[in-house]
């Protein structure tokens, strides 16, 4: 029996009692209506919180948008993490406070993240009813236990002022219902064949949407016998539609580049391993993360399906690295920093197949939390970090019920919706026998499962950012950005056996079909690593926040034909088959240029790589000559003549060695260089230095300086380094 997954539902809580300081107090967050209270939290048991510090997020959000900008003179001039947590983030005196106040009552592992926007604490439950001045319950909602306050939460007055309010005292996960299987024998007549995708919805009312999916997949598929015959969508042929072959095809399949998953999942790497068999993958280094513990996840149908997509796009990856967290609010806002966290592993894009719709995400943070996220999605754009997260699932109605079942009025998905972030909507495909497109419809399925479509709309939480202009008239931020391949039916195949997500009593076998825009996410996550790395071998700086030149692109149509594959048919609106409804909610129709259900459509990656490389600025290069006839011990110091290609800050650096003893730094001022250009800079001693250089000359003693001349950010971290020369001081 052939079978075709379900969309992979996934929603996350960014915070659930998230609390406004200025008041010191909030309505605890109410439990569900299906959940029933089962006695008083455990005393003992430890909970995770996280407080949003104050901080200078409107600064912030000014410089991320100048360096992702095109035409900005800051444009590319990303900063480093640690440079902006100290220039953004919470002051030293605000992290003090909170550091000195959460110790003294009684907090364990008491820290401040790396972006200076949150400070991370664990408390036992007994601890934290009195710190909050709220009891905490046990409650159970079906198969889920979880605690949550039972009265007002208060925010101790030593903090208020200092933190935005706490997360982690609800610790429900909120998850809506898993993927479905679903036997093809049952498909509608109208999916019998690609010639569906033009036909319209055999459906009782007028004006009903076109259906979207079909059985078989069109094109022609490759890899083992066993994954051809689910019949659904192989690697050579999205892989083809969307242009990623001429970049492969050249070598440039993300060498160097870096890409995190955020997850609330764990995959099984035997799978992984047995999909890039089957397609004669190369299989990158995964990573596996866990947010707060150190048993990895169960295995899961979400990562596994993320991690497939992924190594199709990109399989010469430095590194996949998957950061897995639990549901629950204070988990789930860690993942979406934790890449950001740790200084070696900073990845080029972050992917993101999960969200809240944004109705739920703001009665659950309000401000206060969607502030301090935004904060952090800022500064992953400034250091230069692209990042991707799916628009949704349910069309234009993106809230759905305890059943997975969209409610019958507008909403989109959140982060998706945030204007630092690229959102991903669905669509379908029909391809030629050479995988080429033949068309291309909005994903939308309503027909064969309520509420089955690639999500998009206007955000109730954003207005318009500037890059919208002239794309959207109206003034509240449009997703998706654009839309990538998603449909149900066929969908894409993989390989996946975690038990109950995938193989079950319906499926025993591991080879099968799924789709949603979790899957078109990473999908292009992997597409624009490999623009990054075509990017960084011709010396230009990395996308980063890419929505600002997608929209300069679209505007412009010979650039757009090149970059995009528009998308003009169907619509997400899946109002008339929301059981109950029947009623068209009136957004989103696709049509020509931007619109609010496919973005500027499908990505070409390598017509978007031409022209990404036409627009990023050049990364700025240092060099560094060591003028000729010096006497660095008479003059008191070393001269470096140093040389930008642009703009930049700079310093150079000696490391002096006198014979086999230990050998000493110094360096010269910063100095800024406003346009390419030269200077002579000082590297000066200081006198005790001298005077072991004065003492080490009379002994005939070997004295050599390495020098090395540098770019540095405004905070003097090092961004750029320079090939090191030897300068001979004295001769042994």
């Amino acid at each position: 029996m052939n079978l075709a997954r379900g969309r992979l539902w996934l929603v996350c809580a960014i915070a659930v009692a998230v609390l406004t300081a200025s008041a010191g107090v909030a309505r605890a967050a109410a439990p569900t209506a299906r959940s029933a209270r089962a006695g008083s939290a455990p005393r003992s048991q430890r909970l995770l919180l996280v407080f949003p510090l104050r901080a200078d997020e409107a600064a912030l959000q000014r410089f991320a948008l100048a360096v992702s900008t095109p035409g900005s003179p800051q444009y590319g001039r990303y900063q480093p993490i640690a440079a902006l947590s100290r220039r953004f983030g919470a002051t030293p005196r605000t992290r003090r406070l909170v550091l000195g106040y959460l110790r003294a009552a009684g907090a364990d592992h008491v820290a401040i993240d790396a972006t200076g926007l949150f400070a991370d604490a664990t408390l036992s439950a007994a601890r934290a009813e009195r710190l909050f001045s709220t009891p905490l319950a046990r409650f159970r909602a079906g198969r889920y236990g979880f605690i949550a306050p039972t009265s007002t939460v208060v925010v101790p007055r030593a903090l208020r002022g200092l933190v935005g309010g706490v997360i982690g005292l609800d610790t429900r996960p909120l998850l809506a219902p898993g993927a479905r299987l679903r036997d093809r024998a049952d498909a509608p007549a109208a999916l019998a064949g690609p010639q569906a995708q033009s036909a319209d919805v055999q459906a009782q009312a007028a004006g009903l949407q076109a259906q979207s999916g079909y059985f078989p997949a069109t094109g022609t598929p490759s890899g083992c016998t066993a994954a051809r015959a689910t019949n659904g969508f192989t690697p050579a042929q999205y892989l083809t539609a969307y242009g990623y072959g001429p970049l492969q095809s050249a070598g440039v399949t993300g060498q160097g580049e870096r890409v995190a998953l955020i997850e609330i999942d764990g995959f099984r790497a035997s799978d992984i391993a047995a999909f890039a068999r089957c397609f004669g993958l190369r299989l990158p280094p995964i990573k596996a993360f866990g947010i707060g513990f150190t048993k990895p996840l169960a295995p899961g149908g979400e990562a596994t399906l993320d991690l497939e997509a992924l190594d199709t796009a990109a399989p010469g990856l430095k590194s996949i690295d998957v950061y897995e967290t639990h549901s629950d609010p204070a988990h789930t806002l860690k993942a979406l920093t934790a890449p950001l966290q740790r200084p070696g592993f900073k990845p080029q894009v972050i992917s993101a197949s999960l969200g809240l719709c944004e109705p739920y995400t703001y009665a659950a943070v309000r401000r206060a939390g969607i502030v301090a996220t935004e904060g952090a999605l800022a500064e992953a754009a400034a250091s230069g970090i692209t990042f991707l997260a799916s628009s949704g699932d349910s069309g234009s109605a993106d809230c759905v019920n305890g059943d997975g079942v969209p409610l019958d009025h507008l909403s989109v998905n959140y982060p998706a919706s945030s204007p630092w972030v690229t959102a991903v909507g669905g669509t379908n495909l029909s391809l030629t026998a050479a995988n080429t497109i033949l068309s291309q419809v909005v994903w939308n399925d309503g027909m064969l499962e309520p509420g089955a479509a690639g999500g998009g709309g206007f955000s109730a939480l954003f207005t318009r950012p500037s890059w919208q202009a002239g794309a959207v008239a109206e003034q509240a931020r449009a997703l998706p950005d654009v839309a990538m391949l998603a449909d149900i039916a066929p969908g894409y195949t993989v390989y996946c056996s975690a038990r109950g997500d995938c193989v079950n009593r319906e499926n025993s076998n591991p080879w099968q079909t799924v789709g949603g825009t979790s899957a078109a996410t990473p999908l292009l996550a992997g597409g624009l690593a490999l623009v990054d790395e075509d990017l960084r071998m011709h010396e230009r700086q990395d996308l980063g926040l890419v929505d600002p030149l997608l929209y300069r692109l679209g505007r412009t149509p010979a650039q757009a034909s090149a970059a995009f594959s528009d998308v003009t048919s169907i619509g997400n609106d899946v109002g008339p088959f929301i059981p109950g409804s029947g009623l068209a909610l009136g957004c989103c129709t696709a049509g020509p240029g931007y619109d609010e259900a496919s973005g500027w459509g499908s990505v070409n990656v390598a017509g978007f790589a031409a022209l990404a490389l036409q627009s990023q600025p050049a990364v700025v290069r240092i060099s560094l000559r060591l003028p000729g006839g010096q006497t660095p011990i008479a003059r008191r110091h070393i001269l470096a003549a140093v040389s930008c290609s642009g703009p930049c800050l700079m310093r150079a650096l000696a490391t002096v060695t006198i014979g086999r003893s230990r050998p000493f730094s110094d360096h010269s001022r910063v100095y800024r260089l406003g346009k390419a250009a030269s200077k002579t800079v000082e590297i000066p001693f200081s006198a005790r230095e001298l005077d072991r250089l004065a003492v080490a000359r009379r002994r005939h003693e070997g004295i050599a300086a390495r020098v090395t001349a540098v770019v540095v950010d405004p905070a003097g971290d090092v961004q750029r380094r320079s090939a090191p020369l030897t300068l001979t001081v004295a001769r042994g």
